[in-house]
């Protein structure tokens, strides 16, 4: 095994577990105290945590996509590029799928304290844990199949 195949394995396999760890503790603490709040209070904390996960998130998965696609390049298993793919997919799947529910959850005129709120915070919440399960794949993957 090259020094590349190593450094690269490395990298995506720690942007993944970086990824899947906080897209897990999104789903299972944060979202959930943020829900029991109430909605009023869900709804205006939302964006700021929004803002904070989208770029950490965005780059854990771009990264960990491309150091997956150097490894199987430089030599790795087939899995390295389905780990990858499976990991890069949230972000086409943010964007077509989760966008449309964040737009309506960061419009200045949403009605904070109303159950169309509560209703999108709550699918929000199912649509977000595809995305934990997309990466805790690729990173079943990565460590077992790889």
């Amino acid at each position: 095994m090259t020094s590349l195949q190593i450094v690269a394995q490395f990298v995506a396999t720690l942007c993944c577990a970086l990824f899947s760890g906080a897209a897990v503790y999104i789903n299972f603490v944060e979202h959930p105290a943020r829900m029991e709040c109430g909605t009023e209070l869900a709804a205006t904390v939302f964006p700021v945590s929004y803002r904070k996960a989208t770029v950490m998130q965005a780059l854990l998965a771009a990264l960990g996509l491309i150091a997956s696609i150097v490894a199987w390049f430089a030599g790795s298993s087939i899995g390295w590029l389905i780990g990858g793919l499976l990991l890069g997919s949230v972000i086409p799947f943010t964007l077509i799928v989760i966008m449309p529910t964040n737009k309506k959850l960061l419009a200045s005129g949403l009605d904070k304290n109303s159950e169309f709120t509560r209703l999108l915070l709550s699918h929000w919440g199912k649509l977000h844990a595809v995305r934990s399960v997309l990466s805790i794949l690729a990173l079943i993957i990565f460590l077992v199949i790889a």
